[in-house]
């Protein structure tokens, strides 16, 4: 008789195999792997990884989604404890930085190429900009930043944003994406502060 899958097994696992998956893909992109590929280096079956997606294309945007879901996790928690708007916006920015530190240019490359994984990225860069606004508004009612259209400072913040995530940064000045992230934070907080 087949014992049944215990949900939180069940989650656990599913949640491991992603973590590997995005793992994988950021170190070394995936628009070369095919699904054998991906099941061998992840020790698993094809059929493992059909029960995340139900095609490579699913599967590559299920881990876009499950790296950003991640990494906003990671950047909340950075800030949760920081005091003051400026160390804020700072540890916020230096933080998705951080977080996409981790992609080697080839993951970028592919996920740049690939519409579903871009719009996952695009989105989430929508998010993080809509955050840096929020987190503006608090300064500015606080009194550490002068008295800015938080919207605008956010817009601007999001262009830059948008332009590194699609390389433009890099191509112009050489930074890569933390470095911009950390210059960008530097040069917004400098100008907004009271």
């Amino acid at each position: 008789m087949e014992q049944p899958t215990r949900p939180g097994f069940a989650t656990r696992r599913r949640t491991q195999l992603f973590d590997a998956l995005v793992d994988l893909f950021l170190v070394e992109g995936f628009a070369h792997l095919t699904l054998d590929e991906i099941a061998n280096r992840l020790r698993c079956s094809k059929s493992t990884l059909y029960t995340l997606a139900g095609s490579k294309e699913q599967l590559v945007r299920a881990a876009t989604v499950h790296f950003f879901r991640r990494a906003t996790e990671d950047v909340e928690s950075r800030i949760e404890q920081i005091g003051g708007a400026r160390e804020r916006i700072t540890a916020y920015l230096s933080a998705v930085g951080n977080a996409l530190a981790a992609a080697s240019d080839q993951f970028m490359a592919d996920l740049d190429a690939f519409p579903p994984a871009r719009e996952v990225y695009e989105r989430n860069t929508q998010f993080a900009a809509g955050r840096v606004q929020e987190l503006i508004t608090e300064g500015v009612a606080a009194g550490d930043f002068r008295d800015v259209h938080a919207a605008f400072a956010a817009d601007l913040a999001a262009t830059m944003m948008v332009r590194i995530q699609q390389r433009g940064v890099r191509d112009s000045t050489g930074l890569d994406d933390a470095h911009a992230y950390a210059e960008l934070a530097a040069i917004l907080t400098g100008g907004i502060s009271a």
